[in-house]
């Protein structure tokens, strides 16, 4: 960790309402860029009492937030939608300069955010509970969505400005006050969100930031006062809090990690699959838990496609994120860099062909920056550490079955269920794919098959930690608890003693 640098801007927290400034003797980690290698900030890593002042801002913003009609808190939230939409290139630039992604990719990271925050100001209809008169004589019965109280999410690197705004938006919507904790890697966009929820008239201590890493998470765990936690990260974290988290009594959604296939049949548009796969393997450079990295070709299509897709590959643009033609950007830090490189290693170790090797590139006047260009493997086995573990990187790892049952029982027996995708121009094929395949979002004909806003986000198996996804009427769910209530009046009542439950009599 380098030392306090007086020439580096410092990234600190964002408690009740204020930027708290970093003092001498916070903890701090680097921000790099990861296009130029150079360090560019130091962030605040949180303590237990900064998490501790955190939650007693968010405890104390709570009974008036939540006693706060649905509608005025949707019309706050309407406004930081114009101004986040106002800001949205200013974000997008932050994502690329400390993610590395390209700057349209990350326009679109930032739009998809925004949908989440436009389903969020329909909160009022969104709440409404069940009634029934006369449930039973003289009794009405009816229910109600109430809001848990503090609430904090714990977010990756990978989509800095998306994942948080799969979270706050509708939590705060619900009536919650909540509490972010970034990735560390990127967390500037974190804070320039919550200056945007103080402008557009969100109240003081229903948002907060703060910055950190495992000290921070175990505090948010531990803490009495927090009621749930919403977490997207790899599945042995996504587990671990999971447990933790439920062991303190806490409701916990935690989305985990993932190994996504794309299933081509050969009558697929073949054309249409290679530009679909090239896209969702190398975008982002493959730092997406929705990124495809296993390509599953069926029958012949190998050895149709297997040239264009080595064409594809090693003509990608390689580049800062900033560069208009680039089309992938850098990995995110040096150690991600070494360890996807490790998993190429024992992909060739392990006996996969490995056709395009996108180690030891460099962009030119950017000879710092941590860059790997995309790497794509045939031939591999699925008992590989390259087919079973999450690379999260540009590796792409073509397996090939000769047919569609054998397709499914690859695709069923992976411990992770996140995403799916199948090109075909079947209809009765794609029905049978959709219907039998054991993941939770799937795609047919579409690479990335990531759901609108009001549908909701999360896969199976270990993939999800928690019942419900994120997001859409699931996240309204998580971040509310029913209360049902039965009533009756005095002129409603008999004589004598009552022995028995209420019946529809």
């Amino acid at each position: 960790m380098p030392s306090q640098d007086s020439n580096l801007a410092k990234v600190g927290h964002f408690i009740h309402g204020q930027s708290v400034p970093v003092a001498a003797a916070d903890r701090l980690s680097p921000v790099y860029n990861p296009a130029t290698g150079a360090v560019t900030a130091q962030v605040a890593l949180a303590n237990t009492a900064d998490v501790a002042l955190a939650v007693a801002a968010a405890q104390a913003a709570f009974p008036a937030w939540a006693d706060t009609p649905p509608i005025q808190r949707a019309r706050i939230l309407f406004k930081f939608w114009g101004l986040i939409n106002q800001h949205k290139d200013e974000l997008a630039a932050l994502i690329t300069q400390e993610h590395g992604k390209v700057f349209s990719d990350a326009q679109g990271e930032v739009t998809r955010g925004i949908d989440i925050v436009e389903f969020a100001c329909g909160i009022p209809q969104l709440l409404k509970g069940d009634y029934s008169e006369q449930a039973s004589t003289g009794i009405d019965n009816w229910t109600m969505r109430q809001p848990l109280g503090v609430v904090a999410g714990i977010t990756p690197f990978n989509f800095p400005v998306m994942v948080p705004c799969w979270m706050f938006p509708v939590a705060i919507a619900c009536g919650n006050t909540f509490v972010l904790k970034p990735s560390p890697t990127d967390p500037s966009a974190s804070l320039l969100m919550a200056k945007l929820l103080t402008q557009a008239g969100l109240p003081d201590g229903v948002f907060n930031v703060v910055q950190g890493d495992k000290v921070a998470v175990d505090a948010l765990i531990e803490h009495p006062d927090v009621k749930a936690l919403s977490f997207v990260g790899s599945t042995p974290v996504a587990q671990s809090i999971h447990e933790r988290g439920s062991h303190f009594g806490k409701r916990v959604q935690a989305l985990g990690g993932a190994k996504n296939h794309m299933v081509i049949m050969p009558d697929a548009n073949l054309d249409k699959a290679v530009d679909a796969l090239v896209g969702a393997a190398y975008g982002s450079a493959g730092e997406r838990c929705m990124a495809i990295s296993v390509a599953v070709l069926v029958g012949d299509v190998g050895d149709k496609i297997m040239s264009k897709l080595i064409e594809r590959t090693r003509s990608l643009k390689v580049n800062h994120g900033m560069v208009d033609e680039a089309e992938m950007g850098p990995i995110v830090t040096r150690a991600a860099l070494e360890r996807i490189s490790g998993c190429i290693e024992d992909g060739i170790k392990q006996g996969a062909q490995l056709l395009v090797d996108g180690r030891g590139i460099s962009v030119p006047g950017l000879e710092g920056g941590f860059w790997l260009g995309g790497t794509l493997f045939d031939q591999v086995s699925p008992e590989s550490r390259l087919y079973k573990e999450e690379v999260f990187g540009p590796v792409l790892a073509c397996v090939r079955v000769a047919n569609l049952d054998q397709a499914l029982a690859l695709v069923n027996g992976h411990e992770f269920g996140n995403g799916v995708a199948c090109f075909t121009s079947d209809g009765h094929t794609a029905r049978e794919f959709a219907r039998r395949v054991q993941v939770g979002m799937v795609g047919i004909n579409v690479p990335i098959p990531v759901p609108m806003a009001w549908h909701g986000f999360g896969g199976w198996k270990r993939s999800l930690f928690g019942d419900m996804h994120a997001y859409g009427e699931e996240g309204v769910r998580f971040y509310t608890r029913q209360k049902s209530i039965m009533q009756r009046w005095p002129e409603s009542i008999g004589k004598g003693n009552d022995f028995i439950m209420p019946t529809a009599r």
